[in-house]
């Protein structure tokens, strides 16, 4: 029997490659009045565009840091927003 593929994304913190599963999605998806809304995707079945991080909070600041979310995502995200997605990273991890 074939094996099953795995399949691999990388950490917008960190830069390395691991198995989907093991990270955590951040999405953008399109609101229908036309704005956007970007949220934690922990099951990784959401719609909309997504960006890739590691289960760890110093991940998520480097990611800030170099505004590589928002370079994936295509869209600016502020401050307030930030904050937000690290209670709930802190929360879940």
């Amino acid at each position: 029997m074939k094996e099953k593929k795995i399949p691999m994304r990388k950490c917008k913190g960190c830069m390395e490659m691991f198995p989907k599963r093991d990270l955590i999605r951040v999405v953008r998806t399109r609101l229908e009045d036309g704005g956007t809304e970007i949220s934690l995707d922990l099951t990784g079945k959401k719609n909309g565009r997504g960006a890739y991080l590691c289960r760890n909070v110093e991940c998520f600041k480097k990611a800030k840091k170099s505004r590589r979310i928002e370079r994936e995502l295509e869209c600016e995200i502020s401050e307030e927003l930030y904050e937000k997605l690290l209670e709930e990273l802190s929360e879940n991890v």
